[in-house]
């Protein structure tokens, strides 16, 4: 597959997903005002993950630098 098919076919996904979306916020068995509320905490919750996984993830790097340049040293001696 070509990287435009991939970009065509990413694009329909996208647009299926925010249909499905759009439609299960309008048959939700919860009112506007509660729905809101969910949605808005599941926001935060997803914040919240990705500021973890960004810091973990940030750590590893440094940590990877680090024995990287102690590698290096060792070879260049």
């Amino acid at each position: 597959m070509s990287d435009s098919k991939g970009v065509y076919y990413l694009g329909f996904l996208l647009v299926g997903m925010g249909i499905g979306a759009g439609l299960a916020l309008l048959f939700a068995p919860q009112s506007g005002k509660d729905t809101r509320k969910y949605l808005a905490r599941r926001a935060e919750e997803g914040a919240d993950y990705v500021t973890s996984v960004g810091k973990d993830l940030r750590d590893k790097a440094q940590e990877a630098v680090g024995k990287g340049r102690n590698w290096a040293g060792k070879l260049a001696q």
